[in-house]
C-alpha cells in the first residue's frame, strides 16, 4: 500500500548562530522531521532549543548550515522567504507584526487575499462583492469586526490584530501554517479567543499546522502530534493514542527528567575539565 506523498520533509538540519566566536549558539542538531497533509503538529521545548529556529528554517528566514527542505517532495532549500511565502501562512508572536496600522481591516485581507499571484494586490479591488465576502469571513470569527472594514488596523487591540493576522494567514488556504507562539504576547482572554479560533481553523480546512508553543495546556489539548525540542533535537514525538493519553503532568515530568539529564551531563563535563586540570 502506497503512502501520500509529506506535505514537508526535513532531513538532516544544522544552523548554528555565530559560529567561532564567544556567542556560538547551535539551534538546530540534524532535525529530521516528514509531516502528512493535515496533521496538526504541535512543537514545545525550553528557550533555546530551537523550536523557532525550526520554523524560521522552514520559512526560510534563516539560512541552514546543512540539511534539506523539500515541500510535496519539491526540495526548496535554496529558495529564499518570499517565494516560500507563497505556499506559507505564518503568524509570530507580535500581534503587532502581521499587519500594516494604516490600512483598514479589508486592504489588509486584500492584500492577504493575493497571496500568490503575480498581479499587483489591490488589482483585485474592493467592490462591494468582495466586502461582503470579508465581512463574511470576519463575521464567521465573532469579533465584532464584520462591520468594521473601513476601520485602520492600528487601532484595534492586540486580540483583535493577532486574530486578524490568522485570518490574513490562512483566507488563501496555506499549504502550511507556521504559528510560532502566537499567544504568548496577549492576555489570558485573548489568547484563549485565539487559540479557540486558531482550532476551529485548522480543522475546519484541514490545515497542515506546525504550532510553537510555551503553554503545556495548549500542547496537550491542541493538534495530533506534539514534538519536544532540546538542544536542537527532537527528542520525543507523540502521535496517536500516545498524544491522545498526554496530560499536562506528563509533560512536565518529561520536561523535568530532561532537565535532571542536563544536569548529569554537566556535572560530568565538569569532572572530566578537572581532570585535566
Amino acid at each position: 500500500m502506497s503512502h501520500p506523498q509529506p506535505v514537508l520533509e526535513l532531513s538532516g538540519l544544522h544552523h548554528t548562530y555565530f559560529p567561532g566566536t564567544p556567542s556560538e549558539q547551535v539551534a538546530l542538531q540534524g532535525v529530521d522531521l516528514s509531516v502528512e497533509a493535515g496533521s496538526f503538529v504541535v512543537v514545545v521545548g525550553v528557550n533555546g532549543s530551537g523550536k523557532s529556529t525550526l520554523l524560521n528554517a522552514i520559512a526560510g528566514s534563516v539560512s541552514l548550515d546543512r540539511g534539506v527542505v523539500r515541500f510535496s517532495g519539491r526540495d526548496v532549500t535554496d529558495w529564499p522567504e518570499h517565494r516560500r511565502a507563497a505556499f506559507i501562512g505564518r503568524v509570530f508572536q507580535n500581534p503587532f507584526s502581521g499587519t500594516a496600522p494604516h490600512l483598514t481591516i479589508a486592504e489588509n485581507l486584500a492584500i492577504a487575499s493575493g497571496r500568490g499571484r503575480r498581479r499587483g494586490i489591490f488589482h483585485w479591488g474592493l467592490g462591494a462583492a468582495r466586502r461582503a465576502a470579508l465581512a463574511e469571513r470576519l463575521d464567521a470569527m465573532d469579533l465584532g469586526l464584520a462591520d468594521r472594514l473601513d476601520t485602520p488596523t492600528g487601532v484595534l487591540s492586540g486580540g483583535e490584530r493577532q486574530a486578524l493576522t490568522l485570518l490574513m494567514a490562512t483566507i488563501v488556504r496555506p499549504a502550511l501554517l507556521l504559528l510560532d507562539e502566537h499567544t504568548a504576547a496577549l492576555d489570558p482572554r485573548s489568547a484563549e479567543r485565539v487559540v479557540r479560533l486558531t482550532d476551529q481553523t485548522v480543522q475546519r480546512d484541514s490545515l497542515t499546522t506546525l504550532m510553537v508553543t510555551h503553554s503545556m495546556h495548549q500542547a496537550v489539548r491542541l493538534g495530533d502530534r506534539l514534538l519536544v525540542m532540546h538542544r536542537g533535537r527532537i527528542v520525543e514525538d507523540f502521535a496517536g493514542a500516545r498524544k491522545r493519553r498526554l496530560r499536562v503532568e506528563d509533560l512536565l515530568g518529561h520536561f523535568d527528567r530532561l532537565r535532571n539529564t542536563d544536569l548529569v551531563d554537566e556535572s560530568a563535563a565538569e569532572m572530566l575539565r578537572r581532570s585535566y586540570v
